[in-house]
């Protein structure tokens, strides 16, 4: 159509526009937008002869204050300071224009005056366009890498069904005493799922390389190959070490996870978390980094073969529930070790080792040898304890700067 056709015809419903009820506006409208590829809105602003053929709607509001100037200059110091939001990038503008001004460019006073008056809201508007850009954005990667891995990593609930050992759920316990404040040590459990084998490493913060060097340690020893881990949603297992560690190996680990918030999906190393760590070593404050080799130390000589090899239990095979009441039926106790040995998908060879194994034990001889090594490590716990109440009651009467005279963190 021409330009000449498209004048004429716009003219003839321009005339014949004002005389229509509600439906025909409507079906005239229609019939414009089709015509000319317009909007709704477009096409009634031309009805009614307020916008010419090929002229372009007039923006509503009002005229922009912002220029490219301002606007680069607000990006390039909001970059620079860690992508602020618009009430913190507001007096953040104050503090570096100076130096902005050293290492670019002179800023004029008009530019100055309108970045200073900029608006928090309008700060936010300016550097929204610019936060998805890789270039310049820094950010935090735990939480991005986290949610990727949550996205990638599948959710296990219910019951396992496995037939074979190597199979674990995974967890840390904190040794913190309660504060979370400072570093302190920490345990590793793993809990095969089959067997009811559990492996303990103490750590010294809650890394993901601290995780992955438990893993490895804890891996030397183990009877059979580490097949799946299943671990909660902490960031000390959803990290891209212990992803690169699970993951790139010749035969990569199963990696599943539980559900946020539910306890009940990792029952089994829960358990083992109070019948192995907290039992053993109590709910004290660990925050001496020597304690961390004296604990690994007394789970591998003395608590783990104890538990493994000589501590039967018994495993959960059929749960009823009538009503109110709760029926259980478990199998004949027998050690983590012995549900080795009754496998049947288990080598021979392996389990001809770790016979071997167990016959280096006494079990006489690991209680022993575990009292002589547990009573220096709680020991210490209890002084490291007592420093803390002193330094509480001292920082009660005195404030907080100043600490007792051989207090010890």
């Amino acid at each position: 159509m021409s330009k000449q056709s498209k004048q004429e015809y716009l003219e003839d419903r321009r005339a014949r526009y004002p005389s229509r009820n509600q439906a025909g506006k409507s079906a005239m409208i229609d019939d414009v937008c089709d015509t000319f590829g317009w909007s709704r809105k477009h096409s009634i602003k031309a009805l009614n002869d307020q916008v010419s053929l090929g002229e372009r709607s007039k923006k509503r509001g009002s005229k922009p204050v912002y220029g490219e100037a301002e606007k680069k200059i607000i990006v390039s110091i909001w970059k620079m300071s860690e992508q602020p939001c618009g009430k913190l990038l507001k007096p953040t503008l104050a503090l570096w224009l100076e130096s902005y001004e050293k290492q670019h460019t002179e800023i004029s006073v008009e530019v100055r005056t309108k970045i200073l008056k900029c608006s928090p809201r309008q700060l936010d508007r300016i550097t929204a366009p610019h936060k998805l850009e890789g270039e310049g954005k820094r950010g935090r990667r735990t939480g991005r890498t986290s949610h990727r891995l949550k996205t990638a990593i599948g959710v296990r609930c219910g019951p396992w069904e496995v037939d074979k050992p190597g199979w674990m759920e995974a967890d840390t316990v904190s040794h913190g005493g309660g504060s979370c404040s400072g570093e302190y040590m920490n345990t590793l459990t793993l809990t095969d799922i089959h067997t009811g084998w559990t492996e303990l490493a103490a750590l010294w913060t809650q890394t993901g390389g601290e995780v992955v060097q438990g893993i490895r340690r804890i891996e030397k020893r183990m009877p059979f190959e580490l097949l799946g881990f299943d671990c909660d949603n902490g960031s000390e297992f959803l990290n891209e070490t212990l992803e690169r560690y699970l993951l790139t190996r010749d035969r990569p680990i199963k990696w599943t996870r539980s559900r946020p918030y539910k306890k009940n999906d990792q029952a089994h190393v829960e358990q083992k978390n109070y019948t192995h760590v907290r039992l053993l070593l109590g709910y004290g404050r660990y925050g001496d980094i020597e304690l961390k080799e004296m604990v690994n130390e007394l789970y591998e000589k003395a608590w783990l073969p104890l538990r493994n090899y000589f501590v039967p239990t018994m495993k959960l095979i059929e749960k009823i529930r009538i009503g109110s009441k709760v029926t259980k039926k478990y199998d004949s106790p027998k050690t983590p070790c012995d549900r080795i040995l009754d496998c049947d998908k288990v080598d021979e060879s392996k389990k001809e080792r770790l016979r071997k194994k167990r016959a280096e034990f006494d079990p006489i001889k690991l209680s022993q040898l575990l009292e002589s090594k547990l009573s220096p490590i709680l020991e210490r716990v209890a002084e490291i304890e007592r420093c803390r109440a002193e330094e509480k009651a001292w920082a009660d009467n005195h404030g907080q700067g100043a600490r007792p005279v051989g207090w010890v963190a």
